[in-house]
């Protein structure tokens, strides 16, 4: 192999046993705009226009159904942040809030039902009023859907592992 040839190659040899190593990666948060162009209303206005689309395990596809880290990646890339497909990768990702600084569009991470180690469900903010607050996203439970619940209800205050903003970052 002439050198010239194996400097091109290096650089998709290093990509490719990177992305081998980290399947999952511990935070992607990019934005082509500046974060703050995002106006936070207009990302719950469209998120709200997927109310009722049916729940579909690992689909990020409208016209399908949603999971719920399909959801809430589908929305963010409409506004050009590219977020974790799988819930697993928001458990190191955006910046932690307290109650009283949660805002539409801050994005609610739960613990699985039975394993409060392993992250396993995802929503989005859509009225902001600290453990009161309302979130839209994809539910696997009753719901089926796209639905919004409110956080206060006991089945997701005992899963509540944290409120994240990526949109401040």
């Amino acid at each position: 192999m002439r050198p010239l040839q194996l400097l091109f190659l290096l650089p998709i040899i290093f990509l490719f046993s990177f992305n081998l190593k980290n399947k999952e990666p511990q935070i992607i948060v990019q934005n082509p705009k500046s974060q703050t162009e995002i106006n936070r209303d207009s990302l719950i206005a469209f998120a709200k226009k997927h109310v009722g689309i049916p729940y579909v395990y690992a689909s990020s596809n409208p016209k399908k159904g949603f999971d719920c880290s399909g959801f809430v990646s589908y929305v963010f890339g409409k506004y050009g942040l590219t977020l974790p497909r799988s819930s697993s990768g928001y458990k190191n990702i955006g910046k932690n809030l307290k109650p009283e600084d949660f805002k539409v569009g801050d994005i609610l991470v739960f613990y699985g039902y039975k394993d409060r180690t392993i992250i396993g469900h995802l929503g989005i903010i859509c009225e902001a009023n600290g453990m009161h607050s309302k979130f839209i996203h994809a539910s696997s439970g009753k719901a089926q859907q796209v639905t919004i619940t409110a956080l206060d209800t006991e089945h997701y205050t005992k899963r509540f592992y944290k409120c994240v903003d990526v949109l401040s970052e």
